[in-house]
């Protein structure tokens, strides 16, 4: 069995699916759900979201110059959908997914209480690319839930059910396979 060539695609998958909250600065906010999402750099803490020029939500990020990144779960793949397919323009997703609103402790768009993560950002630079344009940012404030974090102080990630997006469709991730180093690990 062969591999078949496709025309130049991005088939780097799986990604995460976050939900980035945004707001105008006026009292209107709103959430777009994006799989463009990455690290970028740990010192400064960086990551880079790309988003279409069209979306609603585009504007208030270069308007403002901050958004925050919600970290998604498997009971929140609904919400994660209905975020990236519908419009703030039309309806406020907050409200229509009864999520509730955090109050961020270095930036004016709001947390998504029910994210077991989320990343306070600052854009730092936009990179016009094409479709898309990529935002890169200062990571300024992380905020953890307390449920997921265990008796020596350590963050559990997969005890909220983390999922990806690949291709088209979402996944949740199944068991651990190892840890970094463990391959290199003496006995």
């Amino acid at each position: 069995m062969g591999k078949q060539e496709w025309k130049p695609g991005n088939m780097l998958y799986p990604l995460p699916a976050v939900m980035v909250s945004v707001t105008d600065g006026k009292g209107r906010d709103n959430i777009i759900t994006v799989a463009w999402a990455g690290t970028v750099c740990t010192n400064p803490p960086m990551v880079s979201i790309s988003v279409r020029p069209e979306r609603f939500s585009y504007q208030m990020i270069r308007e403002t110059g901050e958004f925050v990144i919600n970290l998604t779960t498997e009971e929140l793949t609904y919400a994660t959908d209905y975020c990236g397919v519908r419009s703030g323009r039309d309806e406020d997703k907050f409200e229509k997914m009864k999520l509730h609103k955090e109050k961020a402790s270095k930036i004016r768009a709001p947390l998504i209480r029910e994210s077991p993560v989320n990343l306070e950002c600052r854009v730092k630079k936009v990179e016009e690319l094409g479709s898309h344009h990529m935002f890169l940012a200062e990571v300024v404030a992380v905020h953890a839930d307390e449920a997921y974090i265990n008796g020596k102080n350590k963050f559990q990630l997969f005890k909220a059910k983390p999922m990806v997006y690949s291709h088209g469709s979402y996944y949740g991730l199944g068991k651990m396979l190892g840890t970094f180093g463990y391959s290199v690990k003496k006995k």
